[in-house]
C-alpha cells in the first residue's frame, strides 16, 4: 500500500530535541504536508512539548503565549502531549531544567503502530534506535527527519533520513521574503558535483515537496530537484573543497539567474549551516534559543517557537 491513499501514516515530533538542535521556528503545517507528500492518510500527528508548570502559574504572559501557540498547532490537526519541565540544582549550585519525552513518545508510537504503515520520527536522538528497529520488525517503514546533532546510527537505521534544512519552507531562511525556489530567494542544498581543477561545481536543491524525492537526477523531467552552478569564490573561505562533493555539507545560498544558461541558476554568497560529517570547517555559527529564551509566536503562527 506504500505510495497510495491507503498508506497509513503517523508523525511523532520530539519538539524539545528539535528546538534545541537547529529546528527553532520549524513549521508544523509544512511538516504535515511533507509527511503526506505521497498521498498517504495521516492517522496520528503527535508532538511532545515541554511546559513549565511553575512558570505557568505566576507568569501570565508566558501562559497566554503557550496556550495561544498550542492552539495554533492544534488547529493544524496535531495532538499535543505536554511534558512538565522539572527543575534541579546541579553540583555547582545552578538551577537547571529537564523535560524528556523519550519514553512517552516511544510507548505511544509502539502501541499506535499496529494501525500504521509508515512512521515519520522527527528527532535526532539516538535513544530511539531500538524503537526504529522494533517498528521495522513489525512491518512499518520508518523515516527520520532532524536538523543538527543527529545520531549517525539513527540516520543509517532509518529507511530514509531527511535533513530538515533541505525541505522547502520547513525552516525559514534568514531575511528571505521570497518563496523558496524563486529567483532571488535564499535556499539550501548540497554539492552534488565538484570540478576541483576548474574551481566550480553544482549545488542540488529540492524545488518543491514531492512524492518523487527518489528522482535525484536533475536532468530528468520528473525530478523535483534543481541545480545551481557555484564558483569557488562564492564558497566560504575556510571550507576545504577537498570535502566536496558531499551530501553531509548543507549550504545556504542566494538563488540567482544564470547569465550564460537560459533557465539556469547560480548559487551566490554561500554559507554552511550544518555538516553531518562531524567537521566544523566553514560552518556559520547561528544563535540558538534555549529554554526560557524562546518567544512563542502569536496570531496563530504555528512555528516551533514555544517557550
Amino acid at each position: 500500500m506504500m505510495g497510495s491513499e491507503g498508506t497509513r501514516i503517523g508523525v511523532y515530533v520530539d519538539s524539545e530535541n528539535i528546538r534545541y538542535n537547529g529546528g527553532y521556528a520549524m513549521r508544523y503545517d509544512v511538516l504535515r504536508r511533507f509527511a503526506v507528500r505521497d498521498a498517504g492518510k495521516v492517522l496520528r500527528l503527535n508532538t511532545y512539548m515541554a511546559v513549565d508548570g511553575e512558570r505557568m502559574k505566576v507568569d501570565r504572559e508566558y501562559r497566554e503565549r503557550i496556550r495561544g501557540y498550542q492552539q495554533a498547532v492544534r488547529d493544524l490537526g496535531w495532538k499535543i502531549i505536554e511534558k512538565p519541565v522539572r527543575w534541579f540544582v546541579d553540583e555547582e549550585g545552578n538551577r537547571v531544567s529537564k523535560a524528556n519525552a523519550d519514553l512517552d513518545l516511544a510507548v505511544d508510537v509502539m502501541l499506535q503502530s499496529e494501525r500504521l504503515d509508515q512512521v515519520l520520527l522527527v528527532s535526532g536522538d539516538g535513544d530511539f534506535l531500538q524503537v526504529v528497529r522494533a517498528l521495522q520488525n513489525k512491518g512499518c517503514r520508518v523515516e527520520v527527519l532532524a536538523f543538527r546533532n543527529v545520531s549517525r546510527e539513527l540516520q543509517h537505521e532509518a529507511d530514509a533520513f531527511y535533513s530538515g534544512y533541505l525541505i522547502p519552507g520547513l525552516l525559514p531562511t534568514r531575511e528571505n521574503r521570497l518563496a523558496w525556489g524563486e529567483v532571488g530567494s535564499r535556499i539550501r542544498g548540497v554539492c552534488s558535483r565538484w570540478e576541483a581543477e576548474r574551481g566550480f561545481g553544482f549545488i542540488r536543491f529540492l524545488g518543491e515537496i514531492s512524492p518523487r524525492l527518489w528522482i535525484t537526477d536533475t536532468r530528468q523531467e520528473e525530478s523535483p530537484y534543481g541545480s545551481a552552478f557555484v564558483h569557488i569564490s562564492d564558497l566560504p573561505r575556510d571550507l576545504d573543497t577537498d570535502d566536496l562533493p558531499s551530501r553531509d555539507v548543507i549550504f545556504e545560498f542566494d538563488l540567482e539567474p544564470s547569465e550564460t544558461e537560459k533557465g539556469g541558476f547560480v548559487a551566490r554568497r554561500c554559507t554552511i549551516v550544518h555538516r553531518y560529517d562531524g567537521r566544523s570547517a566553514g560552518v556559520t555559527r547561528l544563535g540558538e534559543r534555549g529554554m526560557g529564551e524562546t518567544s512563542p509566536p502569536g496570531n496563530g503562527d504555528a512555528t516551533l517557537e514555544e517557550a
